[in-house]
């Protein structure tokens, strides 16, 4: 499980949990949230930011063959889900990131 960031938010006004407006996510064995492109994660008396790890179940190489229909960015309607040292859109259930011409998959991300 992840510990504590060095990187949170001591004065977060809002309290992630059920129900709270916010997309929840599976991240290493807890329910992290999306929000405004972080991924919160409520600690006690703060929130860490987590990041999506670059692994095989999620990694970070170029798959031409996927196509969006549309580019990813600020306000293109999908939420930004940091990703190892970047940013994907989350897609029905997957991690798109904008390549080029392309949308590169670097796979599941489960919400809850």
């Amino acid at each position: 499980m992840t510990t504590c960031t060095e990187k949170h938010h001591e004065n977060h006004p809002h309290r992630h949990g059920e129900g709270c407006g916010h997309t929840a996510v599976k991240h290493d064995g807890h329910v992290d949230y999306l929000h405004d492109g972080h991924l919160h994660h409520m600690h006690g008396d703060h929130v860490d930011e987590h990041v999506i790890a670059v692994s095989d179940a999620n990694p970070d190489h170029c798959t031409p063959e996927v196509t969006c229909g549309h580019v990813h960015g600020p306000g293109c309607g999908h939420e930004a889900v940091p990703h190892g040292d970047h940013v994907d859109y989350l897609v029905d259930g997957r991690l798109h990131h904008p390549h080029g011409d392309h949308c590169d998959d670097h796979g599941p991300l489960e919400t809850v």
